[in-house]
């Protein structure tokens, strides 16, 4: 007799698409068929072959929603900013460095990720290098939104996802579902997300299923040049939810009040990630373009949560958070707030 797991394989490696109750089901056999991880890893393959449609990457998500670990925020404007990883531009760290700006410019950060699965490095690798204690309960996290402004929440501690599960991801070394399904899950449900993507045809799709998730005002962006980020290298492709509409355009340098740059990426690993934030923190950094790159990330998120009246202005209060050194005291923060016992 087939295994639910081995069922949907089948059913995947045909293109069908599944149901939201078969979705559910697909959801629920991958988190407690854990003993066959060739298995896995073929069904992951199956579906990213098929591609996911909005139906099951929402029943999904929904359900990742529901039976996630909640922190509740005192802030009524708060936001999160994410990349989804498996970029073929890849880059340091961006949207890590983007939020202790974010913090700085008072605008509270609730930022949700994990550890790399499909990168050299992820949020809570660079997390650890820059002295912060990335995997802190959920109380330990509510404290540090509602005290400090800002705070990480490790994604295996408020999601229940099997641990087999993250070993073939990591193994697999590609995107899959869960890196699309992960930032549409924010524990804290921030009413307004930066989350970039990996392809621009995900861009529309995202937005849709998280205009159907619930949410005030976000942007899911691409960079022209593959950066799961908003680049200063060419144009960033937009998709805006508002009001549950979802609109899409262009943005570019200029709309920051700088101009386009052609800058080379290089594969970085946590701890040279975490020397070119803290140079960029500290106002150190000899290198312009990883500096302004953090700065027009941030704006984005500054200027979708209502903070500023275009991303010009916003650029500006970014710009003041990094050089007067509230970014950085944000870092400082949070590294005492999650080793308090």
């Amino acid at each position: 007799m087939k295994s639910s797991l081995e069922n949907f394989h089948e059913v995947l490696s045909n293109g069908k698409d599944l149901s939201e109750t078969e979705a559910v089901e697909f959801f629920t056999a991958l988190q407690t068929e854990t003993e066959n991880e060739s298995l896995i890893a073929a069904v992951l393959l199956a579906f990213e072959a098929k591609g996911a449609n909005d139906d099951e990457l929402f029943a999904m998500a929904k359900l990742m929603r529901e039976r996630a670990v909640k922190v509740n925020s005192r802030h009524e404007t708060f936001v999160d900013i994410v990349g989804t990883g498996g970029s073929s531009a890849k880059i340091f760290n961006v949207s890590t460095a983007a939020a202790f700006v974010i913090a700085g410019a008072n605008l509270p950060v609730a930022k949700h990720g994990n550890r790399a699965a499909t990168s050299n490095c992820g949020s809570a690798d660079v997390l650890s290098e820059l002295g912060v204690n990335p995997a802190v309960e959920a109380a330990t996290a509510e404290r540090c939104l509602n005290e400090i402004g800002i705070c990480f929440m490790f994604a295996p501690k408020f999601h229940a996802l099997s641990p087999t599960l993250g070993k073939v991801r990591r193994e697999l070394g590609r995107p899959t579902i869960f890196n699309n399904l992960g930032p549409l899950c924010n524990p804290a449900n921030a009413p307004h997300q930066i989350i970039g993507v990996w392809r621009k045809d995900l861009v529309e799709r995202t937005a849709r299923v998280l205009a159907r998730l619930g949410t005030e005002k976000s942007w899911i962006v691409h960079g022209s040049d593959g950066l799961d980020e908003i680049t200063l290298n060419g144009e960033t492709f937009v998709a805006e939810i508002s009001d549950g509409k979802v609109e899409t355009f262009e943005i570019s340098p200029a709309d920051f009040g700088l101009e386009n740059t052609t800058f080379s990426f290089s594969k970085c690993s946590a701890t040279e990630s975490a020397k070119i934030i803290l140079d960029v923190l500290r106002g150190s950094s000899v290198d312009e373009n990883a500096r302004n790159i953090v700065l027009i990330n941030a704006a984005a998120a500054i200027y979708i949560a209502g903070k500023a009246v275009n991303l010009s202005d916003a650029l500006t209060m970014a710009r003041e958070s990094l050089e007067s050194g509230k970014a950085l005291a944000k870092l400082e923060s949070l590294k005492v707030k999650t080793k308090e016992i």
